[in-house]
């Protein structure tokens, strides 16, 4: 591992809840793949898993940032249990329904009760904020974590495919409810870590209302949001073209392929120093992931969609650290944990989206109009990057000079400039 990584695990604690962390997050593309799996075994509908999967998906999405602002206004260890508690009941009533036959409806209803799953992704960045703010060693930090939300998109869909057509195909949605479980455990007591909670009397007026109100956070979720569909795309023409070939597990493959692209990318990103301003980092990022999407026409087969989403997957990683980047730049620090969910609210959001519109699409025309699909979301989410990249250009200029970014390290560490994307 590069050094930079090695050195942001020498604060006490950071081991242990980065690893409670990868543990609690992996539930999230369990439950989404799993689900899908599960239904599509049952049932034979790839229309209607997809709706399924992606109601749970679009549920944490609006849910998860109520969760999180919770957390900013009373602390992760006291709404964490809470949330983890009702999310795993509704897993547990999505299996019951799905196992003795129960009204479609209560299928959907099930998944939005699930939906209140935490955003872990957020939970461990806003730790890692408090350890490292205004130093280096937090753009290695966020990079990291892209990666690690990489590995579990390595592993848990791969896992969900397994589990549920080898074994029984309720088995992924239950793996996912005891892993949530056990890991919001381990993650919660580690209180040395968790960030501080600002109270209302320190927290400047006219916060009352969410934060993603604030022009910075609604552009880039929405940008998110359209990018996002296009990995929620893949997970469903994934399965598509694995079945087609007579193995559904041959999408592991695919859906591996993409998130190795992305990890590798991510990594080297983190561990370089670069001096181009965010903004324009993230106009480079985006442009990529649209014309990536481009070669998805002329796929034919699992092995040539495992090639074209490792291209893809590139630029997903470094792209996701930009844009959190800017959201740390931009945002008040006591509602940084919301904005931050918001961020993976929008990714979920077009996963959610792109697994279902590309399920419906693929019934009804076939792969080609399916694909056609995430390229409409590429372009899409390019334009609004045109769109933002101005307004983003002046609130980076503008947090430069207002924002204290002072950090809790030592002298040496504070005369140091700021390396890779965080450099403006």
């Amino acid at each position: 591992m590069p050094s930079p990584y090695r050195e942001i695990f020498s604060a006490p604690g950071a081991k242990a809840f980065s690893g409670a962390g990868l543990l609690a997050r992996l539930p999230l593309p369990l439950t989404h793949m799993g689900i899908l799996t599960m239904l599509s075994e049952t049932t034979g509908e790839y229309a209607l898993s997809g709706l399924v999967a992606g109601t749970f998906t679009f549920s944490m999405a609006l849910l998860g940032p109520q969760v999180s602002r919770a957390v900013d206004r009373h602390g992760q260890s006291r709404v964490l249990p809470i949330a983890t508690g009702l999310s795993a009941l509704g897993l547990a009533a999505l299996l019951l329904c799905a196992t003795t036959d129960a009204p479609t409806w209560t299928l959907f209803l099930c998944a939005l009760l699930a939906g209140l799953m935490p955003s872990m992704g957020a939970m461990v960045r806003a730790r890692w904020t408090e350890l490292y703010r205004g130093t280096p060693r937090l753009n290695t930090a966020y990079s990291m974590e892209s990666v690690v939300d990489e590995l579990t998109y390595v592993i848990s869909p791969a896992l969900a495919v397994i589990l549920s057509t080898a074994l029984f195909p309720q088995a992924a949605p239950l793996a996912a409810g005891i892993l949530l479980v056990v890991g919001v455990a381990l993650f919660v007591p580690q209180k040395r870590t968790e960030p501080r909670v600002v109270p209302r009397a320190e927290q400047p007026s006219g916060g009352s209302s969410s934060v993603i109100w604030s022009p910075p956070v609604l552009l880039l979720a929405l940008t998110l949001l359209f990018g996002g569909a296009i990995p929620g795309m893949v997970d469903t023409m994934g399965l598509a073209f694995a079945e087609r070939q007579g193995d559904k597990a041959l999408s592991g493959l695919v859906f591996a392929a993409y998130a190795l692209g992305s990890g590798i990318s991510g990594l080297l990103f983190g561990a370089r120093s670069l001096t181009v301003p965010l903004p324009r980092l993230l106009l480079i990022g985006v442009t990529g992931t649209a014309l990536t999407t481009l070669p998805f026409l002329w796929v034919d087969s699992v092995a040539g969609m495992a090639a074209v989403v490792f291209a893809a997957g590139v630029f997903f990683a470094p792209t996701m650290v930009v844009t959190m980047g800017i959201v740390e730049r931009t945002t008040p620090e006591h509602r940084l944990t919301e904005a931050m969910t918001w961020m993976i609210a929008g990714l979920q959001s077009g996963v959610a989206i792109g697994a279902a519109v590309s399920g419906v699409v693929y019934d009804a025309f076939g792969s080609t109009a399916g694909f056609s699909m995430g390229i409409g979301a590429g372009a899409l989410a390019l334009l609004l990057a045109l769109c933002a990249l101005p307004m983003l250009r002046r609130r980076m200029d503008t947090a430069s000079v207002s924002v204290d970014m002072t950090p809790p390290e030592t002298e040496a560490e504070r005369a140091q400039p700021l390396s890779g994307p965080s450099q403006l």
